[in-house]
């Protein structure tokens, strides 16, 4: 803020690669772009960026891997909640990804922009602000069974001390674990990206193809 004009409010917006100027207090569903979203997320770090590797383990892999496991969770899940999942963690492309310790040390605030967020993210897509519950626990199932692997695999911990904070993941076969893990290693920032872009155009795919399907009949 200009020290010589005090009643100028301070910015709160931020302008993304798109043009877009997305309001952080009062988000618009209008600003939100996809390009925007698959941008940020694959540049940023989840652990504080305190992994294994050369490259970063970005949110836009954690969120694509995220999904595949509540793919394995509930097989018939309908591709908008799919879509859902996948964005369950959007709203980081602009607030960064906080550890779970600092949110709990941020409190309200922190929580009322990520919801706004969330809720302008999801219109945006063409998903209800609110998701249902059970889509709600699905997301956060999946993506707890992840942090498990991600905690073991990439960020230092052992495996006790894994289960201990996360649980033991159930639901899924040793396959799809096996799978799970083999997915863990950390892509390049480019791939990331791309990757988290494929998979929402193929989620959308099929969006697209239980519509008509619906119309024709």
């Amino acid at each position: 803020m200009p020290a010589d004009r005090p009643d100028i409010p301070p910015r709160a917006w931020q302008r993304m690669l798109s043009g877009r100027r997305l309001n952080l207090l009062d988000p618009s569903p209008f600003d939100i772009e996809l390009s925007d979203i698959a941008h940020g997320l694959a540049r940023v770090a989840r652990w504080n960026g305190q992994t294994l590797g050369d490259n970063a383990f970005s949110v836009a892999q954690h969120s694509v891997i995220v999904e595949e496991i509540a793919g394995m969770l509930k097989s018939d899940l309908p591709a908008k909640w799919r879509l859902a999942v996948l964005l369950h963690d959007a709203p980081e492309y602009v607030i960064g990804d906080m550890i779970s310790p600092f949110k709990t040390v941020m409190g309200g605030n922190y929580r009322q922009v990520e919801e706004r967020l969330h809720e302008a993210i999801h219109i945006s897509f063409g998903l209800p602000a609110h998701l249902p519950v059970y889509v709600s626990k699905l997301a956060k199932k999946a993506d707890i069974i992840c942090a498990y692997f991600e905690a073991i695999e990439l960020a230092g911990f052992e495996e006790k001390e894994a289960r201990k904070i996360f649980g033991r993941p159930r639901g899924l076969e040793e396959a799809q674990l096996e799978q799970v893990r083999a997915a863990m290693p950390p892509l390049q920032t480019g791939a990331a990206q791309r990757q988290f872009l494929q998979r929402f155009e193929e989620i959308n795919s099929q969006l697209h193809l239980a519509t008509e399907g619906l119309r024709i009949l």
